[in-house]
């Protein structure tokens, strides 16, 4: 990967749910991957704003993790809206409450779901995999 460090951008209502998932990605999801910055957010504005800053200011985000659960807006509805609205939307992960929530997720337009309580095993291979995707779409686009 060309980039040093990949950001993320944690969105939950609940920072224990925040905590959760930077502990299980850690400082890098996987050894092939650059160091992670985290960027949290705890409402659905807050990760709009951010994701639009990044995109002006020549940066980015990528990866977004969305708590399914959040309230009052949950993360499924909020990808789907990003999804809908942002141009070359980074990829999402969203925490879904049960596996047979498979089928909101995929409604959501989400590109990966893990369900709660957070596996950090799961959450780690899922986070990895889009970021590879992501620095390959980028080198691609690059070329």
């Amino acid at each position: 990967m060309a980039h040093e460090t990949v950001t993320v951008l944690v969105y939950s209502d609940d920072r224990n749910t925040r905590e959760q998932v930077r502990l299980a990605l850690g400082r890098r999801p996987a050894a092939d991957l650059p160091a992670v910055e985290y960027l949290e957010c705890a409402t659905a504005p807050a990760v709009v704003r951010a994701l639009d800053a990044t995109r002006k200011s020549g940066g980015g985000i990528d990866l977004c993790v969305l708590d399914g659960e959040a309230v009052p807006a949950g993360g499924m509805g909020l990808c789907r809206q990003l999804k809908d609205e942002i141009y070359g939307c980074p990829p999402v992960l969203v925490l879904i409450g049960r596996p047979q929530d498979s089928w909101l997720a995929a409604w959501s337009r989400a590109d990966a779901a893990v369900s709660h309580p957070v596996d950090p095993v799961a959450l780690a291979g899922a986070a990895a995999e889009l970021l590879r995707s992501r620095a390959a779409d980028r080198a691609h686009a690059a070329s």
